[in-house]
C-alpha cells in the first residue's frame, strides 16, 4: 500500500470521526447508558455508537481489510492478522462516563504489523488527529491543519512528563526522572501520544499492559510526526500479537527532550 493510498484512507476518516464525535458528545449530555462487560470494564451506549459509525465507514472504504474492535472482538481467537483495522471506538470510558474531556476515538490501520494510518478525535476539546506514514502527522484544531513534528513546545530548561497514575508506582518514577522530568500529570488515554505529537508533553512511561486497540492510532500518529515509542527497555515491538496485548510503553518526543 503506498503512500497515496494511505492518505486517501486517513482523509477520508475525518469526517466520520468529526461526526462520531459529536455523537459522543449527545449521547454523553442525554445520560448514558451503562452495562458491565465480562471482564468488569464498564461499556456505554456511546461506546457502542461510535464503534457502529467508525466500522461502517472503515468498512465501506476497505471493504477486503479486516476490522478488529474492542467492542466486538472474541478474544477465545488467536489474532493471526499481519495487515487489519484496530478501533477502540472511546478511550477512556470511564472518563467518558464521567463527563470528562479526555477520552479519545480511535481507528488505526495495521499494515504488514506496522501501525501505517492512525486517527484520532478528541471531541470534547475540539481536536483532531491524524497521520498515514512518516512525516505526515496532523492536527486540526479551529478548521486549522497543522502538520506535527514534535517540536518542544514545554518551557525550555523543563521536561514535562506523563503517566497513566496520579501516583505512579517507584519504578515508573524512576523511569521519568532517568529523562529529567521536572514535573509530570496523569494522562491515561490515547490522547497523551497526541500531545507528545504536538510537543507539548515531552514524555510518557507505564507499565500498563493495553491491548494493541489502545495504542495503535496513537503510536502511528506520535510515530509519524518523529516520536520514539517503545517498551519501558526501550525495544521497539510489532502488531498482530495473538492476544493482542501490547508490552509496557515509552513514549519520548525526540532523543534529546531539552530540544
Amino acid at each position: 500500500m503506498n503512500n497515496n493510498e494511505l492518505k486517501k484512507i486517513a482523509l477520508d476518516l475525518i469526517r466520520t470521526t468529526e461526526l462520531a464525535g459529536h455523537k459522543s458528545v449527545e449521547l454523553q449530555k442525554k445520560g448514558l447508558k451503562i452495562i458491565t462487560k465480562p471482564d468488569n470494564t464498564p461499556v456505554s451506549n456511546g461506546d457502542l455508537e461510535v464503534n457502529k459509525i467508525l466500522t461502517s465507514k472503515i468498512k465501506e472504504i476497505t471493504p477486503s481489510i479486516p476490522v478488529v474492535s474492542e467492542e466486538t472482538v472474541d478474544l477465545k481467537k488467536k489474532n493471526t492478522f499481519k495487515t487489519y483495522w484496530l478501533i477502540d471506538p472511546i478511550d477512556g470510558t470511564r472518563e467518558y462516563i464521567a463527563r470528562k474531556d479526555d477520552y479519545t476515538l480511535n481507528a488505526a490501520l495495521i499494515v504488514n504489523k506496522i501501525p501505517a494510518v492512525g486517527i484520532i478525535g478528541v471531541p470534547k476539546k475540539d481536536r483532531l488527529f491524524y497521520s498515514y506514514g512518516k512525516g505526515n502527522s496532523f492536527m486540526i484544531e479551529n478548521n486549522q491543519t497543522i502538520k506535527l513534528n514534535c517540536k518542544k513546545k514545554t518551557p525550555e530548561g523543563e521536561i514535562v512528563g506523563l503517566s497513566n497514575h496520579t501516583n505512579p508506582p517507584e519504578d515508573i518514577l524512576n523511569k521519568l526522572k532517568e529523562f529529567g522530568i521536572t514535573s509530570f500529570k496523569k494522562l491515561s488515554c490515547s490522547y497523551k501520544y497526541c500531545v507528545i505529537a504536538a510537543g507539548e508533553f515531552d514524555v510518557y512511561a507505564d507499565k500498563v499492559r493495553a491491548r494493541e486497540w489502545d495504542d495503535a492510532a496513537g503510536q502511528a500518529i506520535a510515530e509519524h510526526a518523529g516520536a520514539i515509542v517503545t517498551n519501558l527497555d526501550g525495544e521497539y515491538f510489532e502488531y498482530g500479537k495473538e492476544d493482542y496485548i501490547n508490552p509496557t510503553i515509552l513514549i519520548r518526543r525526540s532523543k534529546n527532550l531539552n530540544v
